[in-house]
C-alpha cells in the first residue's frame, strides 16, 4: 500500500478518535458544569417575598439568608448563641440604654460597593419605617444611631428585653443602600408608602452574603449565584436552584437519579427506602418549627369556635400521638403549647404535665358545657402543600376523622398557600392548618406573637395580665426563675385553646454524598449554604 493510500485508510480512524475526545471533553465538561451547581428540592409555595423587611414564611429565610448577613448570626454549631457577622463585637452603650456593635472592616456588598455604618442605619430604619411583619419583632428598638464609621447604637424601649438574638433574624439584613435606593428602596419615616423597592428585590439582592439572587418564579424556583465579594472567601458552588417540588414522590425520585442534590420533604416511608443507598445520605435535625392548628374566638366566623369549652373540645378530640407515631414515623415531638422544646426551659414533661391530650370522654363532656351536646361543624383551611415530610392534606384528613368521632364535623378547606396567608393574617378563617418556624431563635419572638399579631389573627382578646407575664419571663435573667414564668404562660395558651400545637418536626433531608458541608439548622431558614461544596 503507498503512503498516500495509507494516509488515507487511516484518516477515518483518526477523525473518529478526534470525535471520541471531543465527546469526552464535552462529557467532562457538562460534569463540571453539573458539579458547580447545587440543586435543592424543597416545597417553595409559601414564598411571596425575597426582601429582607418583608420576608416571612417557611420557605424564603433560607434564600435571602444565603444572599445577606445580619450585625450577627447562628450556625449550626453555635446553636440559639448569637455569634458575629458583620458586626465584631458588641456591648451595652455607655448610657445602658441599648448595644453598641463594632463593625467588620473592608466587607463589600456584591456591588462592589463598601459596607458602611450609615448601610447598617439605613437598613435598621427601612424595616422599622416599613412596617411589615418584621418590624414586630423588633418593637423594643427606638433609634439606630451612627457612632463613627465603623460604630453604630441600637438604643432599645426597655434594655432588659432581649435583642441580641433577634437580630440574627435575615429580616434583619444589612443591604446596600445605594443600590437599593436606586431601585426606589426608602428608610424615610414615610417608607411604607414611599418604598418601592420590593419588585427589585424579588429578582435582585444587594447583600454581603455568599450567594447573590438572580431570578425567582413563584411555584417554580429560586435561583443564587455565587458572590464574587464574599468576605468570607469563595463559596463552593456557582450556582443554587432551590426548586419547588411539594410531591414527595417527585423528591424522592430526583434525588435518587442525581437530578437534585437534596430533598426536604420526604415521608418516613420514602426515607426508609434510602437506607443502604451507596449514593445518600440522610441528615436529622430536631427543628424549633412546629405545625399547629387555631381556632377561632370571633363569633362572626364561627358562634361554636366563640365558645372556650367547644375549643377545648376539638383539642381533647385529636389524636396527637397518632400524627406523631404514623404520620410522621416518630420523628417528632410534642410541645405543650406555643413554646417548642428547646427554648425557655420547655420540655417534654410538661407536654405530659398539662399539654394537650386525646381525651374523647372529657371531649363529649365538654361539647355538653358548651350548649353543643350534638357537636358542631366548622371550616379548616390549609394549604396544598407539604412540610416536614406530611402533606396538610393528610393532616387534614387525620383531624377531620378525629373530631368525626364526636360529631364535630370538619369542612376542608385546600388553597394556594398565599391565598392561605392572606386569609389568615386577615383575619377571616374560623380555623387555619399551617406552621410556625422562628424569625430568629428568641423566646420573645414565639411568646409576643402569640398575644399580639396572631392573637389578632385569631379574634382573641388575651387576659390583661398575660402581656406583663411574657415581658417578665423575657426579661429575667435567671434560668430557673424564666423557666417558671414561660411554664405559666404555656398553662395559659393551653387553656385558651385558641392554638392547638400538633407536632414539632425532627427534619430528615437526603443529601446525596457528592455534597458536603450542606448543614441543617434550627435557626429559622433550615440550611446553611454558606459551607456547601462538592465532595472531594
Amino acid at each position: 500500500m503507498s503512503l498516500a493510500n495509507q494516509g488515507r485508510s487511516r484518516l477515518p480512524w483518526v477523525i473518529a478518535i478526534g470525535l471520541a475526545g471531543l465527546c469526552v471533553a464535552g462529557t467532562v465538561a457538562a460534569k463540571n458544569k453539573a458539579a458547580a451547581t447545587l440543586v435543592i428540592g424543597l416545597d417553595i409555595s409559601d414564598t411571596t417575598t425575597l426582601d429582607p423587611a418583608r420576608g416571612t414564611g417557611y420557605s424564603s429565610p433560607a434564600s435571602i439568608h444565603a444572599a445577606y448577613d445580619c450585625l450577627v448570626t447562628m450556625t449550626p454549631e453555635s446553636g440559639s448563641r448569637p455569634v458575629a457577622a458583620l458586626a465584631t463585637s458588641w456591648a451595652k452603650t455607655p448610657d445602658g440604654n441599648g448595644l453598641r456593635f463594632k463593625l467588620r472592616a473592608g466587607v463589600k456588598f456584591a456591588s462592589g460597593n463598601v459596607m458602611t455604618a450609615d448601610d447598617v442605619k439605613w437598613s435598621l430604619d427601612r424595616v422599622l419605617r416599613i412596617k411589615d411583619q418584621p418590624a414586630q419583632y423588633a418593637q423594643n428598638v427606638t433609634e439606630v444611631r451612627v457612632v463613627d464609621p465603623s460604630t453604630i447604637d441600637v438604643v432599645l424601649k426597655d434594655p432588659k428585653q432581649p435583642i441580641i438574638s433577634i437580630l440574627a433574624a435575615p429580616a434583619f439584613a444589612v443591604l446596600d443602600s445605594a443600590t437599593v435606593k436606586a431601585q426606589g428602596g426608602s428608610a424615610e419615616p414615610n417608607a411604607k408608602e414611599a418604598d418601592k423597592a420590593t419588585a427589585w428585590l424579588n429578582q435582585h439582592s444587594a447583600g454581603t452574603g455568599p450567594f447573590v439572587v438572580v431570578g425567582w418564579e413563584r411555584n417554580n424556583s429560586i435561583t443564587l449565584q455565587r458572590n464574587p465579594n464574599d468576605w468570607r472567601g469563595k463559596s463552593g458552588y456557582e450556582r443554587v436552584v432551590i426548586r419547588h417540588m411539594s410531591d414527595s414522590a417527585a423528591q424522592v425520585l430526583a434525588v435518587k437519579r442525581g437530578d437534585i442534590d437534596a430533598a426536604f420533604n420526604l415521608i418516613p416511608e420514602q426515607i426508609a427506602s434510602l437506607k443502604g443507598n451507596g449514593d445518600i445520605n440522610v441528615k436529622s435535625q430536631l427543628s424549633l418549627d412546629f405545625i399547629y392548628m387555631t381556632l377561632t374566638s370571633g363569633a362572626e366566623l364561627n358562634p361554636s369556635l366563640a365558645k372556650k369549652p367547644a375549643r377545648q373540645a376539638v383539642a381533647s378530640a385529636i389524636d396527637y400521638d397518632g400524627i406523631r407515631d404514623s404520620l410522621l414515623g416518630g420523628a417528632a415531638q410534642r410541645p405543650p403549647a406555643f413554646l417548642p422544646i428547646g427554648v425557655g426551659g420547655v420540655t417534654a414533661a410538661d407536654t405530659k404535665a398539662f399539654g394537650h391530650r386525646q381525651d374523647l370522654a372529657r371531649a363529649k363532656k365538654l361539647l355538653g358545657e358548651a350548649g353543643l351536646p350534638d357537636g358542631f361543624a366548622f371550616d379548616l383551611s390549609y394549604g396544598n402543600a407539604s412540610i416536614a415530610g406530611i402533606s396538610y392534606q393528610l393532616l387534614a384528613q387525620k383531624i377531620q376523622a378525629d373530631l368525626g368521632r364526636v360529631g364535630i364535623k370538619v369542612n376542608l378547606q385546600p388553597m394556594d398557600q398565599v391565598n392561605l396567608r392572606t386569609q389568615y393574617s386577615g383575619g377571616k378563617s374560623s380555623s387555619v392548618l399551617t406552621f410556625w418556624n422562628p424569625p430568629a431563635v428568641e423566646t420573645q419572638l414565639w411568646a409576643a406573637a402569640s398575644i399580639e399579631r396572631v392573637a389578632k389573627r385569631v379574634h382573641w382578646t388575651p387576659p390583661p395580665e398575660l402581656a406583663p407575664l411574657v415581658a417578665e419571663a423575657a426579661g429575667e435573667e435567671k434560668p430557673a426563675k424564666q423557666a417558671e414564668l414561660w411554664r405559666e404562660y404555656e398553662k395559659r395558651i393551653v387553656d385558651e385553646s385558641n392554638y392547638l400545637v400538633l407536632v414539632q418536626p425532627i427534619y430528615r433531608v437526603a443529601i446525596r454524598k457528592n455534597v458536603s458541608g450542606l448543614n441543617l439548622t434550627a435557626a429559622g431558614w433550615t440550611f446553611e449554604l454558606s459551607g456547601a461544596k462538592p465532595a472531594s
